[in-house]
């Protein structure tokens, strides 16, 4: 890092820390107690800052990541600055991590642009900068800073994974994929993501030198022909990869620190009976989580006619055209990787929620080339009005069931 784009970024972190800090205690006023899936987390929370580590919340389907990372950050700071009473691992103090792990994210976005993009020499100090602003701030990520939840820590030590990773630090990127499976278990496929890069760049190596060798070949060694032959190819490369000795010996010499992750989590799902049963929650949550994608379904009229919905063909068209475009630089067996587990992240999920698309929407993005920097511009005022719009709605816009007095809030 330069010394002025340093101080340019050291800047934007105490800025963006200040602004969230004031609409922290803005949100925290307006909604004291714990709420939505909150009043699991924050008691939960509070029994392991009392030292009850041996109680749990059966309605609890994640594990104790965000739990723990609290007590060891609160309890040092209670000793020190001699905290005692009714504030100690309150719900306000609980949600402040998420606000330093807010911190975090912005770096290790900075970091991981940083090192995508290292061959872009040209102008791109602002882009880069600008490039993690923005993506901290999209808005689904952004809202849940403010509230007891795990998606930011999730977030945080997930990225952080695939930093060490790309440095080539395989037993640290192993042992933070861990930490992000404390968080949210359904991270275990970013870990096999990670393992996945190192497979695919050991699989590109062989292409390029069986292909090397073949003279009669009309397309470069890394391109492979768009047909059914093609495909073929492939098939027929990867299962002889898979099966040579001497090539699975060569990724697990690299790769093993990730097979012991995997091998832990699968003797846990095999211990637990499963990896993630949904909450038994009342229907007011599912309704309250779930009204914006019914807002968009009525006002966007698609269910009126049945013929409508193919009015939106073009759409879907270019959106996987682009998606597919934006990954032309990247190897193909990387590509397959990567899809993989964006479709195994995304696809199962039995609980529509903005949040669980947070992780491979960054992913995403930060594999993407560098946007221009009116477009990032454009970007960050689109994503800042749309969080201040959403915290606005959450914070003003209440309204209650006829059955519960308890003040009900729109969110993400």
């Amino acid at each position: 890092m330069e010394t002025f784009e340093g101080y340019i970024f050291t800047a934007l972190c105490s800025t963006n820390f200040l602004v969230s800090c004031l609409l922290f205690s803005r949100v925290t006023r307006e909604q004291r107690e714990p709420y939505m899936d909150e009043i699991f987390h924050v008691p939960q929370a509070q029994k392991y800052c009392h030292g009850k580590f041996n109680e749990w919340d059966p309605m609890i389907t994640t594990l104790p990541g965000l739990y723990l990372v609290s007590v060891g950050v609160i309890k040092p700071v209670v000793w020190l600055a001699d905290l005692t009473g009714q504030v100690v691992c309150s719900t306000a103090m609980l949600r402040f991590i998420n606000l330093l792990f807010n911190c975090g994210i912005l770096y290790l976005l900075y970091l991981l642009i940083c090192k995508l993009h290292s061959r872009e020499k040209t102008r791109t100090t602002s882009r880069r900068v600008l490039s993690a602003l923005s993506l901290s701030t999209f808005p689904v990520l952004y809202f849940f800073n403010f509230l007891y939840y795990t998606d930011a820590g999730s977030t945080f030590f997930t990225l952080f994974t695939y930093l060490m990773t790309l440095y080539g630090c395989h037993k640290a990127s192993a042992f933070l994929g861990f930490c992000s499976i404390l968080f949210r278990q359904t991270n275990i496929i970013w870990v096999a993501f990670c393992a996945g890069t190192l497979v695919a760049a050991k699989m590109d190596e062989a292409w390029r030198v069986e292909h090397t060798k073949k003279r009669d070949e009309k397309s470069p060694p890394s391109q492979v022909p768009l047909s059914f032959g093609g495909a073929k190819k492939v098939m027929i490369f990867t299962l002889e990869f898979l099966t040579s000795p001497a090539h699975v010996k060569s990724v697990l010499l690299v790769a093993w620190p990730y097979s012991v992750v995997a091998m832990g989590f699968l003797g846990f799902v095999v211990f637990n009976d499963g990896i993630v049963a949904l909450k038994k929650q009342p229907l007011f949550f599912l309704l309250v989580t779930g009204v914006s994608l019914f807002l968009v379904w009525k006002f966007t009229s698609v269910h009126k006619h049945e013929l409508v919905r193919f009015l939106v063909v073009p759409v879907y068209v270019f959106a996987g055209w682009n998606f597919l475009d934006s990954f032309k630089s990247r190897s193909l067996f990387w590509s397959l990787a990567f899809l993989a587990c964006l479709l195994a992240a995304t696809v199962p999920q039995k609980l529509l929620e903005f949040r669980y698309f947070i992780v491979p929407y960054l992913m995403y993005r930060l594999h993407m080339p560098l946007p221009s920097l009116p477009r990032l511009i454009v970007e960050f005022v689109l994503y800042t009005v749309v969080n201040a719009a959403t915290l606005y709605i959450f914070i003003s816009k209440t309204f209650h069931w006829p059955d519960s007095t308890a003040t009900q809030r729109f969110m993400w």
